[in-house]
């Protein structure tokens, strides 16, 4: 398994049911329980794979509700102190969950939070579930230095209609995520969002709008990747919905 890639996501609620039942209806997500009675830790289950889980964020934490994602690294520990060293913070961990493997959660120098990842064995991946993750920073030279000495990533400028506008974080060949500059009025420095993948953009943006979502973007299309569209789930959690291009 290659490290630098997203091998989980995680919403953090204060309200797992009902994060549950809104992205069911929303997308047509299953969840399976795993180590009931135990954990009790319910996820996200799509084609009878297990590809991300919902966590209960206790309110009184202060933290609001959002999606974590989970980058394989080799070393956790070693990612840890990289990130400190270059201007990161430890906001949790490290902790090992048996038979699922060590974590931490870092945020890089301009705040944005990223879990690190060291499996204990393999992986799912999430092709067609969480397609996509994107960073948005006031810092984009920063976060490429950041990331490029933490993680292994590479940078390189997308080839769209403004090359500077975007920046690809990549491993070896592979895209693993993207990077762009904070637009102005965002009301924070940087964060991280995840895209869900859904074959109507429009059609799950009615949905969610129906089931309590607030539309922070409306769909749009971006030449040759894809349409997409931007939302705050009924809990707050920031998150985006994208249908690829058409061959």
């Amino acid at each position: 398994m290659s490290t630098g890639r997203f091998v989980w996501h995680e919403l953090s609620t204060p309200d797992v049911d009902a994060s549950e039942a809104f992205y069911r209806e929303l997308l047509g997500w299953e969840t399976e329980v795993w180590k009931a009675g135990e954990m009790d830790y319910r996820m996200i289950s799509v084609g009878g794979t297990p590809h991300g889980g919902f966590a209960k964020l206790d309110p009184a934490t202060g933290v609001p509700p959002h999606w974590l994602g989970h980058v394989h690294v080799e070393d956790v520990d070693v990612a840890a102190a990289r990130a400190e060293a270059n201007g990161g913070t430890v906001l949790a961990g490290p902790f090992d969950v048996p038979e699922v493997g060590r974590f931490i959660v870092v945020g890089d120098p301009k705040g944005a939070a990223l879990s690190l990842y060291t499996p204990a064995g393999e992986s799912p991946e999430p092709e067609g579930v969480f397609v996509w993750d994107e960073l948005m920073t006031t810092d984009v030279e920063g976060a490429t230095a950041f990331y490029g000495e933490v993680i292994g990533w590479s940078a390189r400028a997308w080839d769209g209609d403004d090359p500077g506008a975007y920046t690809l974080f990549g491993d070896g060949e592979t895209d693993r995520a993207g990077l762009m500059r904070t637009p102005e009025g965002a009301g924070v420095e940087a964060a991280w969002m995840t895209y869900l993948g859904t074959p109507d953009v429009d059609g799950a943006v009615a949905v969610a709008e129906r089931l309590g979502a607030t539309v922070l973007a409306a769909p749009f299309d971006v030449m040759g990747v894809g349409r997409i569209a931007v939302v705050a789930d009924p809990v707050g959690a920031v998150v985006g919905l994208f249908a690829p291009s058409g061959p």
